[in-house]
């Protein structure tokens, strides 16, 4: 249990991570017949936000050659706050958003619109994708007394995912006809961060599987954030109230599902991939990403890992926080 310190910043992050106001869209459209099957689209805009200097964050660097590339510098190459390398080309590079709230239908796309709006403010087309979560029948009560929620639904939250992704191509030529596909990057925070690195892998997919497909996705990379990216640990852990058993279908179907499901188990993927995860977080603890980055290292692949002091689970999503800042400098050294 995280002691009352810890507990109380997390709570503090969490406050100011929601408390912005939601950000409506440039455009939506649906991939499905579903009310949860929509993208919401915005467009690369100029940025005022006072660029990137002055990241006031401590980084550590995990294993990987990648690690904490974005942080102080960087390479370069197109920095997230030059948004008019966009408008120079006629064409911005794409991040697509996929949000976390341990796949539990109370948290939606709308709390990380903030999130993408801050994106966009940085030159990038975005995806912000929905998808079915929670369960229609919950299986635990809440402290209320009230039904609680259970995490995702088995195999609608992947058949959504899988969908979406497939469909986004088209989706977003229509929508945001100034955005570049080929120049694509997934993001994800906590439960969409496990969304980002699964959908990244599924041509490594067990061969049944049926979102498998015949070839890596055309994306220049993945930069998760706080993932719960290691299932195994993750369940030890208890993350998120047991959510990644239930994200399965219970506990008596997490062995058989966890080859279909769990990031750790679908590598190497050949596909760039980062994590960024606050040395702070009682959320998703580090101890999930450096599982993730271990099993990665012994299928040969390497993933960048960067680590943020004194940086929680929420200020990777806060466009008031600094290691935001840090999140758009290493999706930035992906996509430009």
């Amino acid at each position: 249990m995280p002691d009352d310190d810890a507990a109380a910043r997390d709570a503090a992050e969490e406050a100011s991570a929601f408390s912005h106001p939601p950000i409506a869209p440039d455009a939506t459209a649906a991939y499905g017949d579903h009310p949860d099957q929509v993208i919401d689209f915005y467009a690369p805009r100029t940025s005022d936000s006072g660029g990137d200097a002055g990241i006031g964050i401590g980084i550590g660097i995990g294993r990987g050659a990648g690690a904490g590339a974005g942080a102080g510098g960087g390479t370069g190459a197109g920095a997230p706050s030059e948004p008019g390398s966009a408008a120079s080309t006629g064409a911005a590079p794409v991040v697509v958003v996929l949000h976390g709230g341990a796949w539990r239908a109370p948290y939606d796309r709308h709390h990380v619109t903030p999130f993408a709006d801050f994106l966009a403010r940085h030159g990038f087309a975005v995806a912000n994708i929905e998808y079915r979560r929670g369960s229609p029948l919950p299986t635990q009560a809440g402290p209320t007394g009230t039904p609680a929620p259970t995490a995702g639904r088995w195999p609608e939250t992947f058949d959504d995912i899988a969908a979406a992704l497939d469909a986004l191509p088209d989706l977003l030529r229509a929508a945001l006809p100034q955005a570049d596909p080929r120049r694509m990057v997934l993001t994800g925070h906590s439960a969409g961060g496990h969304l980002a690195l699964w959908a990244a892998a599924r041509h490594v997919l067990p061969p049944d599987a049926p979102w498998r497909t015949s070839r890596p996705a055309p994306l220049r990379g993945v930069v998760a954030l706080a993932p719960i990216a290691d299932f195994t640990v993750a369940d030890k852990l208890d993350v998120c109230g047991g959510a990644t058993a239930q994200l399965l279908g219970g506990q008596d179907k997490f062995t058989d599902r966890r080859p279909y499901a769990d990031p750790a188990l679908l590598l190497p993927t050949g596909i760039a991939t980062t994590l960024v995860q606050g040395r702070s977080d009682i959320v998703v603890p580090e101890a999930v990403a450096e599982a993730y980055a271990d099993a990665a290292a012994k299928a040969g692949e390497v993933v960048g890992l960067t680590l943020l002091e004194d940086v929680g689970h929420f200020p990777l999503i806060d466009p008031a926080a600094d290691a935001c800042a840090v999140v758009v400098e290493e999706i930035s050294q992906l996509a430009w």
